[in-house]
């Protein structure tokens, strides 16, 4: 048998990212996993005790309910060795989509390295007035003008943009907190007409289990 697992299921990244934040921020638990299905749905997969696992996802569904969104949260103590083939995804890339729906986290480059001064971001991992940001919405017209004004807002860096299928497309950025929830704001917006916003959201001082799973930008 396996170490327990616990599993949240909830529609967009942005939700799953502040999911993952308040899950991680509860209980002591660890993102093993996550997998997009192809509606704009996202699957956490994590570890821990029985207890934390509860705790944790009981606070990340809490959350998600807040935003009015939908969340499905399960914890199964002793996962079976047969099973596991089936519960574990493997790497997976979709030419549909043109890109993966599997993913890992790295937990190595989450960890704080140096100081603000020797970081390659904008804000150094380490520093407390990091935060992300997260545009999402339905169609490429609106997510292009949303972070083309949220980068003209302030001095943020883009980390990635992910596709979730149905039309779901999430940009991810960096910077102090002032700076990343005035660019939210800005490109929040902005998308008006040009499509739909899904969500806009901005996490302060980041979970590991989310850096850990977010894109990193170039180097």
């Amino acid at each position: 048998m396996r170490p327990p697992l616990g599993i949240l299921e909830v529609r967009g990244l942005t939700m799953s990212m502040l999911a993952l934040d308040a899950l991680d921020k509860t209980a002591n638990c660890r993102v093993i996993q996550s997998e997009l299905n192809d509606l704009g749905g996202i699957c956490l997969k994590a570890t821990g005790t029985v207890s934390d696992l509860e705790a944790g996802l009981a606070s990340a569904k809490q959350l998600v309910e807040r935003f009015n969104g939908d969340c499905v949260t399960h914890v199964i103590a002793s996962p079976s060795d047969t099973a596991w083939p089936a519960i574990e995804g493997p790497v997976e890339y979709t030419p549909l989509m043109e890109c993966s729906i599997v993913f890992f986290p790295d937990y190595q480059a989450a960890a704080p390295q140096g100081n603000a001064a020797e970081s390659e971001s904008i804000v150094s991992e380490s520093n407390d007035n990091v935060a992300i940001g997260f545009i999402e919405t339905q169609g490429y017209t609106a997510v292009i003008e949303a972070i083309d004004t949220a980068c003209k807002s302030g001095n943020v860096q883009v980390l990635g943009r992910e596709k979730l299928g149905g039309g779901y497309i999430t940009v991810v950025i960096q910077g102090d907190v002032a700076a990343v929830k005035a660019a939210v704001e800005a490109g929040k917006e902005k998308v008006g007409a040009l499509g739909v916003l899904i969500a806009g959201h901005v996490i302060a001082r980041p979970s590991e289990g989310v850096r850990a799973l977010l894109p990193k930008g170039e180097k």
